[in-house]
């Protein structure tokens, strides 16, 4: 039986107070997805840990995250959200402290693995608890300040991270996190009061199967590139461990009595909808994170501040675009928004496609920023509409679903891309070194480009290289319009809220 002692809103006051508590939690989760990755060389060289065992400080967290998030739904509905937040605030803090302190490659790894557990509950919880302290009018207003956070973080990441890094130490990197999650603990213990709980039997054989598949996939998709996909035995091995565990949890979710996911959770069409075009987006969106940073230090020179600065609009549109969703929902409704913010999307993606070695950076600055503003613009909108019509008994377990799927999305997204990104850059290459000969006149035979010396060889080798990265590079962004694309039909297929569905009691006052 569910408890529920308070059905009262919170008070203005106070819902300000929880809002700022749960969105600072997201910021922090969503920024240390990111905000490790340039510190990963100083990490290596302190810790004295090749490029391979210094890659496991992301890939223990991306792990770590992705078993807990499905779990974190069932231990809020059976504990209460604000005891399931509350401490994963306080371990995800303590975590970032012990990361900060670690002295060797088996702590941090460590510690990193519990940081991943305890913030996987931070951004489906806070976005649960947005959605039950609003009624269902200020739902667009306040999904607007929530993808803001989870959008921003990411991008935001490398670039703090490498200032933190390159001024002070890697270990700020994770120091940063421990003030705000005190405040953050601070804000939930004095303003938060507890949801309504079910008790509900645990499902451990669904749990333990769906447990298998993601951490298996997720490896296999962090270390694919490094260990040559296929060809090696450990990605078969981890393939087919996903795909068996996998299918036992399909099995078994369809035939038990009470499984660990619902499938009730699934009945509802705009729930589905939204998961799909939420898995997209996360491909989309964190396959250009990935894309791009490289590109401009690598290729193009930029360092690493500069890069930050260039590529900062993106964050820019975003906000931009949060700023005036709630206004244009009520003016053009919600559908029709989310298919504008998604071709606005394509656009951005398509200027991309466009990106070459004789470019300044205002085409990187202006894509980004409407890559953002079609970001804001079809985000918030999506997720306000997939859950107006899920029933509130669904909503623990479908925020966490939502989010799972976004980051599986992105995990797959930034495989893959950097995958067809070596791929590809070696087939251009090929392609394009066999149509330069000496006396083939696409050369001149002045320096550096001469083939009667070694340092003559290697400029045109580099020259070479050059330009087949920048084709794959504009291949990659080419994907990534079409799958932008893909998902504009999915609109057709969502329905208008109807009144009365999907409020949920509030957090008590």
């Amino acid at each position: 039986m569910p408890v529920v002692t308070n059905k009262s809103s919170p008070s203005g006051l106070n819902r300000g107070l929880i809002t700022i508590s749960v969105i600072l939690a997201s910021f922090l989760q969503a920024l240390d997805q990111t905000i490790a990755n340039v510190a990963l060389p100083h990490m290596g060289g302190e810790l004295s840990a090749t490029q391979e065992q210094i890659s496991w400080v992301l890939t223990s967290y991306i792990v770590a995250a992705a078993i807990m998030i499905p779990l974190s739904g069932w231990l809020a509905d059976r504990y209460g959200r604000k005891k399931v937040l509350v401490l994963s605030v306080v371990v995800f803090t303590a975590s970032s402290a012990l990361c900060g302190v670690a002295q060797s490659l088996v702590q941090i790894v460590l510690f990193r693995f519990l940081q991943g557990l305890a913030g996987a509950a931070l951004v489906p919880q806070s976005q649960a608890v947005l959605l039950d302290i609003n009624p269902p009018e200020r739902h667009a207003r306040a999904m607007a300040v929530w993808v803001l956070a989870v959008v921003v973080g990411p991008a935001v990441g490398p670039v703090l991270g490498g200032w933190l890094t390159e001024n002070y130490s890697w270990r700020w990197v994770f120091f940063i996190n421990v003030p705000f999650g005190i405040l953050s603990v601070l804000g939930l213990l004095s303003s938060m009061r507890e949801s309504a709980t079910r008790r509900e039997t645990f499902d451990f054989f669904g749990f333990a199967t769906l447990s298998l598949a993601i951490g298996a996939l997720q490896i296999m998709l962090d270390r694919g590139q490094l260990q040559d996909w296929f060809s090696s035995t450990e990605i078969c091995v981890e393939a087919a461990l996903a795909a068996v565990a996998f299918y036992l949890f399909m099995v078994h979710t369809l035939t038990a009595r009470n499984s660990f996911v619902s499938p009730g959770l699934f009945r509802d069409r705009n729930f589905d909808v939204g998961c799909v075009a939420i898995f997209t987006f996360g491909v989309v969106l964190f396959a250009t994170l990935a894309l791009v940073p490289p590109l401009l230090q690598e290729l193009m020179g930029y360092p690493v501040i500069t890069t930050g600065w260039v590529t900062a609009p993106r964050g820019v549109g975003t906000l931009v675009a949060t700023l005036m969703v709630g206004r244009l929902s009520s003016w053009i409704g919600a559908r029709l928004l989310i298919g504008v913010g998604i071709a606005v999307t394509a656009v951005s993606t398509w200027q991309m496609c466009g990106f070459s070695p004789l470019m300044d950076d205002r085409l990187v600055i202006w894509s980004g920023f409407i890559q953002g503003v079609g970001i804001g613009l079809a985000y918030v909108p999506l997720t306000t509409v997939c859950f107006a019509t899920l029933a509130p008994q669904f909503r623990s377990g479908g925020t966490s679903m939502f989010n799972l799927l976004r980051n599986i999305g992105s995990s797959i997204g930034i495989s893959v891309v950097q995958a067809l990104l070596t791929r590809n850059t070696q087939i251009m290459h090929s392609r394009l070194a066999e149509h330069i000969t000496l006396y083939g006149g696409q050369l001149r035979p002045a320096a550096p480009y001469t083939f009667s010396t070694p340092q003559g060889l290697a400029a045109l080798n580099a020259s070479v290289t050059r330009q087949a990265e920048m084709i794959a590079y504009n291949n990659d962004f080419k994907l990534l319009l079409v799958l932008t694309l893909a998902i504009l039909p999915l609109v057709l297929l969502l329905n208008p809220p109807r009144a009365g569905v999907g409020s949920a009691p509030p957090l008590m006052e």
